[in-house]
């Protein structure tokens, strides 16, 4: 008898068992607009037939160094909600509806327990999102990946009706920024707080150290990203607000992509202030690491943006609050010289220094 693909590192049968497993999670996810099930070759999903000139929406991401993370801690239950986080608060940018997503994981040697905690993840996400988990592939790589580790990343589509889009061409000075928390670091940074965290502070995951607040330094830097989907919609059918510009605070911070939704010759002069996570603080006086650097690596505790017209504020905080939110006015949008670098079209304008970001 011949060599085989498991002697070679590759066990079909156990591929198989996953897609068995993860079957329900992915049927609880199902949206009217699906066609298939897990299991086939493609996943079908119709556009609906309610909106006026649809517009597909799509985005790709993965999580980058938070994986190491999780493999230090042998946590892998949130790793795929950040995953879902990074690819559909993208996609809801545009005043997208989220229709459906798609995993790819990948690994040396396929651990079940562990994909399956990864993919129900994926699941619970997709289902806070109101998307799909329409498919998705998983590869078992002998010599890729160092034993106990794995790669995660995912594609999203969402739908909107041309005419609906947001896309920040009516952004005009005047208005108002207003920003939702984040849960900490989210999917961005990792690089640098591993880094500060377990070169310079030497601390280990299990450690709980009084800036943190009673948490560990694993279950900080594990907290998932949050998910905006919801929050975007109810904005979007909130009469009384004009949603002109929209922006998920991912790597680059505050100053690397709120830019990106402004028009040219806008910036924004930030003059609010907000509670900045606890492992935020940790990392910038732990490593240390200049105000200016943590700007435009971490979040600063803001994980999505909405740019409002001026008089609708009110209704869009009510709105917001109406879901539980803590939403702050971050500031307005102000114009600037069309030869301003890119970020520094943001303006930090804080009176308060408590709290500052």
């Amino acid at each position: 008898m011949g060599i085989t693909y498991r002697e070679a590192g590759v066990d079909i049968d156990a591929g198989d068992e996953l897609v068995e497993r993860i079957k329900p999670f992915a049927k609880a996810t199902r949206i009217k607009e699906v066609l298939s099930d897990v299991g086939g070759f493609a996943g079908l999903c119709r556009v609906p037939g309610d909106i006026d000139e649809p517009v597909l929406v799509s985005g790709t991401d993965g999580v980058g160094t938070k994986l190491k993370v999780a493999f230090l801690t042998g946590n892998h239950a949130t790793i795929g909600f950040d995953l879902v986080g990074m690819c559909v608060n993208d996609v809801i940018t545009c005043g997208a509806r989220p229709l459906f997503f798609l995993d790819y994981f990948a690994s040396g040697k396929l651990d079940l327990a562990v994909a399956e905690a990864v993919i129900k993840g994926i699941a619970l996400a997709c289902k806070e999102s109101g998307c799909a988990l329409l498919g998705g592939e998983t590869a078992e790589l002998p010599g890729m990946y160092a034993d106990g580790e794995y790669d995660l990343a995912g594609f999203s589509v969402g739908v909107v009706a041309r005419s609906k889009l947001v896309d920040g061409t009516k952004v005009e000075p005047g208005d108002v920024v207003l920003g939702l928390p984040s849960s900490g670091l989210h999917s961005n940074g990792y690089s640098l707080a591993r880094k500060v965290i377990f070169e310079a502070m030497k601390l280990t995951p299990s450690d709980t150290p009084e800036a943190l607040e009673g948490k560990t330094v694993g279950e900080a830097l594990l907290a998932p990203t949050r998910l905006y989907s919801r929050h975007v919609q109810a904005m979007l059918a909130e009469g009384g607000v004009d949603v002109r510009a929209m922006s998920h605070i991912t790597g680059g911070g505050i100053p690397g992509n709120l830019p990106r939704v402004l028009p040219e010759g806008f910036g924004v002069s930030i003059t609010g202030t907000w509670p900045i996570p606890a492992i935020l603080r940790m990392i910038e006086a732990g490593g240390p690491v200049a105000k200016s650097e943590m700007h435009r690596t971490f979040n600063g505790g803001i994980g999505f943006v909405f740019i409002v017209k001026r008089g609708g504020e009110d209704a869009a905080l009510v709105a917001l609050r109406a879901l539980g939110e803590s939403p702050v006015v971050m500031g307005e949008v102000v114009t600037v010289p069309a030869d301003t670098e890119f970020e520094a079209r943001v303006q930090w304008n804080q009176k308060d220094a408590e709290g500052r970001p």
